[in-house]
């Protein structure tokens, strides 16, 4: 996309990079405490195999949205899983393939480590990101639990 860069996030990204954090979280209707956001974004710039990560997507120097991932070990393969965990484009940016570029973004970085399995969760009524989805990935069938 022209005039556009996909980029790890820096030190000096943090205000936009809170600003695109919260207005996911807005989105899903949740918040995470002050202590959150200042441990996520140390653990963002933190070095280690398994810390997560941040790619921020540039357009005219302005962020417009961002990737969250991490790497995991799995018991089904000796190379390692890429979660893909949150994924945010502004609202006048959707529909430009911003958040296409984000996730291949992410794939091709895995790829460089050798791993193959990038995968995601979405809240099944988020019907605009998974029209996406359903174009760019295999649905798998699997239903999430969790114990909260």
């Amino acid at each position: 996309m022209e005039g556009m860069e996909i980029r790890p996030a820096t030190l000096d990204d943090e205000a936009e990079w809170r600003r695109l954090w919260t207005a996911y979280l807005d989105f899903y209707e949740t918040k995470v405490p002050e202590e959150v956001y200042a441990e996520t974004w140390k653990r963002l710039h933190t070095e280690g195999e398994y810390e997560p990560r941040c790619l921020l997507a540039v357009t005219h120097t302005k962020p417009m949205g961002l990737v969250h991932f991490l790497y995991h070990r799995t018991t089904w393969s000796l190379v390692n899983n890429c979660y893909l965990q949150d994924l945010y484009v502004d609202p006048e940016r959707r529909g430009t393939g911003l958040g296409q570029v984000l996730i291949e973004a992410v794939q091709r970085i895995a790829g460089e480590k050798g791993i193959k399995n990038v995968y995601w969760m979405t809240h099944e009524t988020n019907a605009t990101a998974r029209k996406l989805y359903d174009r760019v990935a295999r649905r798998t069938g699997f239903i999430e639990y969790d114990l909260l």
